[in-house]
Parts: C-alpha cells; sequence; structure tokens
C-alpha cells in the first residue's frame, strides 16, 4: 500500500518515521568531530539534534504514553540538555540510541489507539494529537540538520 492512499493511522505512522530516517540521516556522512561543530549560538550541531530527536520520542512515547516515569528512562531535566551530548558519544552511538528509541515509540504506540488520550501539562492529548506533533518536530529539526550538514561539508571543500 502506498504512503498516499493509506488508512489515517498508516498515513500518520509512514509521516512520523519518514522524518525519523531524516533525523538519523543527519549523522550519515559526518565524522564524530563534524558532528560535534557549532556552526550557530545555540546548542544546535547535527549530533546534539539527534540527540534531542531522541529524548524527544522518549518524552512522547516512553513517558507520556507509556506512563514510565522520566527519571526511570533517564531524561534531563531540562529541553536544552537534550541538545548537550555526552563526552562519550559518538555518531554511531547516538544514531543507535535513536533508532532504538524509535523502535520501543513504535512497540509503545500500537498498544494505543488514535483517540486514546494522554496528560501533556494538565491538558489531554490525543495520540493523533502526539503523531501530528511529532511529525512536525522532526521535520523542523531534520531542515536544521540538512543546514548544518550543508554547510559542515561546503566547509571541507573550500
Amino acid at each position: 500500500m502506498k504512503i498516499g492512499q493509506a488508512d489515517e493511522r498508516a498515513l500518520l505512522e509512514g509521516m512520523v518515521d519518514t522524518q525519523r530516517d531524516e533525523i538519523n540521516a543527519i549523522l550519515e556522512d559526518l565524522d564524530d568531530e563534524d558532528a560535534r561543530r557549532r556552526l550557530v549560538p545555540s546548542l544546535t550541531t547535527p549530533l546534539a539534534l539527534v540527540k534531542h530527536a531522541t529524548f524527544v520520542e522518549k518524552v512522547w512515547f516512553h513517558a507520556r504514553v507509556a506512563g514510565v516515569p522520566r527519571k526511570e528512562i533517564g531524561l534531563p531535566d531540562t529541553v536544552d540538555e537534550s541538545f548537550m551530548p555526552d563526552p562519550e558519544d559518538t555518531v554511531e552511538s547516538v544514531r543507535a540510541d535513536h533508532r532504538a528509541a524509535c523502535e520501543r515509540s513504535r512497540e509503545i504506540a500500537a498498544g494505543h489507539e488514535l483517540d486514546d488520550e494522554f496528560d501533556w501539562h494538565g491538558n489531554p492529548v490525543s495520540l493523533r494529537f502526539i503523531y501530528a506533533h511529532m511529525i512536525q518536530e522532526l521535520a523542523r529539526h531534520a531542515g536544521h540538520g540538512d543546514i548544518l550538514v550543508e554547510q559542515i561539508q561546503a566547509s571541507r571543500v573550500g
């Protein structure tokens, strides 16, 4: 079945998975040094973007949907901290962590209906909302990553 002809759930899941793949691909052609290069004043680096996307998966699916306390998952307290790779993080380890978090998110979501609701700062949100939010957030960060990688690759040539 083609994604454009899929039912609503398959469409949403397919679009989230497309963005997950785009996020993971940010690091595909970078070494560890380039992946940590800061080209903007914020904490945003290619490695940080993928690390943050892993955080986002865990916040929305592992904590909110599955109900596992954030501390048990090992999530940082702030969003800014999610953009701070650990010294031992490598391109491969961060990509592997991201893939594993996405796989666990898929497993968690599979046990719920699109209309199931979860708490988001005192407000109920549906799994449908979470998928839409993830598509939007991951697409934005994938675009950031594309630009950073393009700048890094251009600096190698010049």
